[in-house]
């Protein structure tokens, strides 16, 4: 089994390297790098070029370790019981297998994504050693075993919210997707929009990596958002020569929603728009 850039994804050599390394190991794929940069969008990629079915677990504040491998419903078997349903001498019946059981339980070898690990608490990672490692669990309430049929893939990204311990950092294989530099950002804008006229293109280009370096940026424009951008360049028949200007007093794009999310960054270029405009009135 080897990882491979698909139709719809650019994989870089580095990425194919280390997702296959990892499958090699036998050990979780630990991605970071900026919002935005394909980090989930890799997990449904490595299912595809490998043709294996995925399995997504996205981690929210909330989520505990247990989530992942089951949760027992006392408070249905109490119901039960009140009822007077025959299912509560069961307590089988009670237990609801998570993300983690169900990869387990796949006759087929699946991609298991573990979204966002950073959002859970600290202790989280911490919780999964053992069940990464040996790729089991034990139910108490059963007193079974679950076993994994199928080694599964892991993939694990993080948004650096949160440092992560280093006996669970120890255990998986890391990589860091580098923001694209402009030769391998037009080959992903030629994935997804084939029919793009290449003047508009480089023009849109220019305006996205000039808007990246704009110093005091709270959140820098990512991969995703020039896609978004694109896709409403083209749907508007917006020109190239409309992007192409030498004026540094137009320094906002058009639909720059898309593009900048905070009105912290929008008020940022329209100051500096407006200092631009006030030393040409000197000039």
């Amino acid at each position: 089994m080897s990882f491979e850039s698909t139709d719809t994804y650019v994989a870089t050599d580095d990425l194919k390297v280390s997702v296959n390394a990892a499958i090699t190991l036998q050990r979780p794929l630990l991605v970071k790098g900026e919002p935005g940069t394909g980090k989930t969008v890799l997990a449904h990629e490595i299912a595809r070029s490998l043709g294996s079915p995925l399995i997504e677990w996205h981690i929210k504040s909330t989520t505990k370790a247990q989530h992942g491998l089951y949760d027992y419903d006392a408070v249905a078997r109490l119901r039960d019981g009140q009822l007077g349903d025959e299912r509560v001498q069961d307590i089988s019946n009670y237990i609801l297998p998570g993300k983690l059981w169900e990869a387990f339980e796949s006759d087929v070898r699946p991609v298991i994504l573990i979204d966002e690990i950073d959002k859970a608490d600290i202790e989280f990672p911490n919780d999964l050693l053992l069940e990464l490692d040996r790729m089991e669990f034990h139910i108490y309430e059963t007193k079974t075993t679950i076993v994994s049929k199928n080694r599964p893939i892991v993939l694990i990204t993080s948004n650096n919210e949160k440092e992560l311990p280093d006996a669970f950092l120890r255990r998986c294989f890391f990589h860091y997707i580098t923001f694209p530099d402009e030769d391998t950002m037009q080959q992903i804008v030629d994935v997804h929009y084939p029919n793009i006229k290449k003047k508009l293109l480089r023009e849109a280009l220019q305006v996205f990596y000039e808007l990246r370096d704009v110093p005091g940026l709270k959140k820098k424009p990512s991969t995703s958002e020039l896609l978004d951008w694109l896709k409403l360049l083209l749907a508007e028949e917006i020109d190239a020569d409309v992007l192409r200007t030498n004026d540094p007093t137009k320094l906002i794009p058009p639909l720059y929603g898309a593009l900048l999310k905070s009105e912290q960054d929008v008020h940022l270029l329209e100051r500096l728009a407006f200092i631009n405009r006030r030393e040409r009135a000197n000039d």
